[in-house]
């Protein structure tokens, strides 16, 4: 099922990026990925409070996930010249921290989403 989930997310991402191009900001990218999403039917959250949990303390206010896809898959949206090695360890902490098995990074600010597309597995 999650090789079929991503096909369809990148799908969607792609079908955003074909119809908006490069240069928007990202939650312009984040509201119609949604939209896209939840026209195929998935559950997506938005936004997504992910709490840091220290010990025996919960932090509230830890992080947030911009789309979460049927409770599984972590999508991370960006708008930058190239992922860097932190936006790389803000999914990792992300698969981390909510035990999500999948993470897919989209940098919209590219010619061919292909190319700004990166996807994360939780070996954890």
């Amino acid at each position: 099922m999650n090789n079929e989930l991503t096909e369809i997310i990148i799908g969607s991402a792609i079908e955003v990026h074909r119809n908006l191009g490069p240069g928007l900001l990202e939650s312009a990218y984040q509201e119609c990925l949604l939209f896209e999403l939840r026209a195929k039917g998935l559950i997506v959250e938005k936004e997504k409070p992910l709490p840091i949990i220290y010990k025996d303390i919960k932090l509230d206010h830890g992080y947030r996930i911009d789309l979460l896809v049927e409770n599984s898959v972590v999508i991370e949206i960006k708008t930058v010249e190239n992922f860097t090695d932190v936006h790389t360890a803000q999914v990792l902490t992300y698969l981390k921290l909510g035990k999500y098995p999948l993470g897919l990074m989209f940098n919209f600010h590219t010619i061919l989403l292909k190319n700004g597309l990166k996807r994360f597995i939780n070996s954890q």
